[in-house]
């Protein structure tokens, strides 16, 4: 879906440099799912201690959630967000600058 947003330009270069993103939209795409995946993060912490582990460790818990309880729906939930996470682009690797040369940051470089 295609939306116009106006985002503080030092909080997005930040976000971009700590991705590392090579576009705008990697990086809100990314911020976006991270939020999702806190908020079911949160969900599953709100039944610690409340539930009873009748089961030995031979579980598979690759295995979708086939019940409606709310702690197998949120589980389910943290899986698909993060099934569907961004991947920061990969970089070409860098290469060694000359010992004499000191390293130039080139987007920094024109301002």
């Amino acid at each position: 879906m295609r939306t116009n947003i106006d985002i503080d330009d030092n909080t997005l270069e930040a976000a971009m440099q700590a991705g590392p993103f090579k576009t705008k939209k990697d990086a809100v795409d990314a911020g976006l799912k991270l939020l999702a995946r806190q908020a079911a993060y949160r969900e599953i912490l709100k039944w610690q201690g409340k539930l009873k582990w009748e089961g030995d460790d031979s579980v598979d818990w690759t295995a979708p959630a086939a019940s409606n309880e709310p702690a197998a729906l949120a589980v389910a939930a943290v899986a698909a967000v993060e099934a569907s996470a961004v991947t920061p682009a990969k970089r070409k690797p860098a290469t060694q600058p000359k010992a004499s040369t000191p390293p130039v940051d080139k987007r920094r470089a024109g301002r």
